[in-house]
Formats: structure tokens, sequence, C-alpha cells
């Protein structure tokens, strides 16, 4: 057995990582507070994603911390399968009144991909309760994110996700939304798009609407490049799976808890789903936590239509568990408290108006944005795809300022305490950088 010293990098297989690459070539993160990471000796760095689109009331926040530490002291741990402690419903009575009106139940997991997997449950459960047991068939979206799951990569369309995995049977596809052709370098909503939402038609007819239990789609697509929907896109989706008792359930994971500017994507396009599934930062990332909200409907078909035993044979371990609980509670007081949701629909025509500004960069071929979030893409280089992207990050934190990319596209969601000499800081990193990445 090896000796695993303070600093070692062996042991860890980190996550969606070249670990080759990176135990080579280290950048660690050793604390954080505000709008920054530091760096073991002490350098910072300013947090343009909001940790990994989650830390949307910026870091160490301590009403978040002093609940967390409050909550083990007093109930490190409590499970919900035929037992409750008092936060997990105090929370599901909080997060009811966060979203839409109609999504009124929460079913809780530990994780985003996990919340995912349950929505596909529940709407398989909800057909099969109302004697419609043949719709199993789901229909993603292509480009789309969903986790990590064997559900979610299965409705996913990311095919560097899915590959070497066994997926399930019975899932379709619908086109993804972006064309740099007929909307590239759009402010906010692109005028073109809509139409792609008719593709839904020709799989009822393909499939049959009796066979199909969902469609899931992220309003907006965030770990694919940001794919801002086109305007009456997600309308259209909503219309015909309503007349076609198809389920819609909207991945708000990302675009939850005031990241477009408002409590959801849901409220702020005015298209309310059947479920919503969300995750990140409803605890601001202090405590892993999935949720999916669910009609009344739903809930009432499902739990309403079993005997006196368990309606619905799902769960975990951690599904409600009291530290993410408590986190929760107190990261909604924070929006509450300080507005951040109204905040970033504030700040939004700066951040476009800033973001934009890089339209004429070397090697950017489009930029995409909605509230405070925004992609960057560059034109890969022949012979290495991804690179320019890479070496884009790296020199952003030796400068820093933390960013992400996909392949060759700079995510940036920061949060939502942001303030304007930041979002300069960010962009001007983002632009210096980029002109060195010839």
């Amino acid at each position: 057995m090896t000796s695993n010293r303070p600093g070692d990098l062996d042991s860890f297989w980190m996550p969606f990582t070249a670990n080759k690459a990176y135990k080579s070539d280290p950048r660690l993160l050793a604390s954080a507070e505000g709008m920054h990471y530091f760096t073991p000796d002490g350098r910072p760095v300013l947090d343009g994603t909001a940790g990994l689109w989650c830390v949307n009331a910026g870091h160490g926040r301590k009403p978040i911390i002093d609940a967390i530490c409050q909550q083990a002291a007093t109930l490190d741990f409590a499970p919900t399968f035929r037992l409750g402690h008092p936060k997990a419903f105090e929370l599901a009575t909080r997060l009811a009144e966060v979203l839409p009106d109609g999504i009124d139940k929460v079913f809780f997991a530990g994780s985003g991909s996990e919340a995912v997997d349950t929505a596909l449950k529940i709407a398989q459960a909800y057909h099969r309760a109302r004697g419609h047991s043949a719709r199993t068939r789901f229909i993603g979206r292509q480009r789309g994110y969903h986790g990590v799951g064997f559900g979610g990569i299965s409705v996913g369309g990311l095919d560097a996700n899915k590959a070497g995995f066994t997926l399930l049977p019975g899932v379709d596809h619908l086109s993804h939304t972006h064309s740099f052709e007929h909307a590239a370098f759009s402010r906010g909503q692109p005028a073109w798009g809509a139409h792609l939402a008719d593709e839904l038609e020709d799989l009822i007819a393909l499939r049959g609407a009796d066979a199909i239990a969902a469609v899931i789609v992220e309003p907006l697509a965030g770990s694919t490049g940001v794919l801002v929907p086109p305007i009456g896109y997600l309308e259209r989706l909503r219309a015909i799976t309503k007349r076609e008792g198809i389920l819609l359930i909207f991945d708000e994971v990302i675009t939850g808890f005031g990241r477009l500017g408002a409590a959801t994507a849901s409220e702020r396009f005015n298209v309310i789903p059947d479920m919503i599934v969300c995750a990140k930062g409803l605890t601001n990332g202090a405590v892993p936590m999935g949720a999916v909200g669910v009609s009344d409907d739903i809930y009432d078909a499902v739990v309403g239509g079993g005997g006196e035993g368990i309606e619905f044979f799902h769960g975990y371990t951690y599904s409600g568990h009291p530290l993410a609980a408590a986190a929760g509670l107190a990261t909604l007081d924070i929006y509450r408290d300080e507005g951040l949701f109204e905040r970033a629909e504030a700040l939004s025509p700066t951040w476009e108006e800033q973001v934009h500004g890089l339209g004429n960069a070397a090697n950017v071929i489009d930029i995409r944005n909605l509230g405070l979030v925004a992609a960057i893409e560059l034109s890969p280089r022949p012979d290495a795809p991804g690179a320019r992207g890479t070496e884009v990050f790296h020199r952003c934190f030796d400068r820093g300022v933390l960013v992400r990319v996909t392949g060759d596209t700079i995510a940036l969601s920061p949060p939502l305490i942001v303030s304007e000499s930041d979002i300069e800081q960010i962009l001007g990193c983002v632009s210096e950088t980029i002109q060195q990445a010839a």
C-alpha cells in the first residue's frame, strides 16, 4: 500500500479531467470568499463561473456556513425512508414557493444527475398510474446535458458522454437549436429557430404519442456551450406536449436560482413545464443536493393511485439530507433578502454589452448570451480542436480569472453578486488571452 503524503495527487481519479496532463501541471484552489478563489500561495482568482454554475450567491457566505454548522451539531443525518426531519419538509415548502405556480411537490435527490433519473422514473410512473403503461419512450435533444447517470446520458445529446456505455432503449432526440448561419452573435434569444420544435411532431408521427412518456430539455443549454432558446421555441414544445399528453421536463440544474434574472427559466420565459429539475444553486454549491419539482397532477396520480403501501419505489440515502436542507434554506434566504435574482436581471444589459464587445477579437466566431451567462466561441485550430480553448482556460487562470471551456467555447456564468468592475476584469482578461491564443 502506498502512503499518501500531503500534496500527493496520485490517488484522486479526477472527473471530466485529463488526469495525466493535469497532474503534470496542477492548478489548485485552497480557499474562497466572495467573488474570489485563492490558490495555496494566496493568489486571488476571480470566479467567472460561479464555481461550476452553482455558487450563485458567492463564496463563503456566513449564513450558509452557520446553518450547516448548527445543523451538523443538532442532527447530522436522518433517513427519509419511512421517517422524516423538519428541515426537509421546510425546504420542500420553501422551494415550492420559489418554483412556478402549479409545481407544488418536491422530491429530493443528492445531485442533478440523480434528480434527472428521478424525473424520468416519475414520468413513467405517472403514465403507468393512469393506465398508460405503454408510454415509456423519452425524447431529449442533441447537445443536451442531463448529468451522467445512465438515464441522463441516454436522453442527453453529448456523444463523448455516451461513448462506450450502454444506453437506455426507446430514446429519440430533437435537433439542437444553434445555427452559425442564422443566429451567430445574437443578443439574447435568437429570432431564428422556433420551427425546430416542430421536429417533435415528426417523432410523434413516427412513434405514436401513446408511446412517449416525456420530452426533456434544458431551457438554456449550458454545458454544451450556452445555447439560447430561439424566440417561441419553448412555447411550441409546451403546446405540442400538452396537446398530446406528453410530459415536459425542464432541466434547470444550471438555469435555476437567478442565472437568467428570474427564479427559474420557466418564469423567465413564462413557459411552465410539468416537472423542473434543479440542483447546483439550490444550496449555493455548499452541500450536494438535487430536487425535482412536480405538478400536483403528477403527484396525485402516482401517490393517490396506489394502495396503502409505498406508491413510488425510488429514493436515495441522502434524499433531503439535513445539512443540505439547512444549506438550501439559508441560500434561499440570501437570494430573497439580497434580491439577487433582480440584481442579475438589472446587470444583464451591462453584461451583454461587454460580452459582445469581444465580437471583433481574434478567432471569435460567435457570442451568445442571456441573463448572466455567456459563451464566446473560438474557431478551432485545424490540427487540434479544443487546444485554443484549453490554452485560454490556463492563461486566464494564471492571470487571475477562472473561466470554463467546452472544446473551443469559453463559458462564463459569474456569481450573481458580481460587480461591474468584476465584469470588466473578467472580460478584459478573456479578451487579452484570446488575442494571445492565435
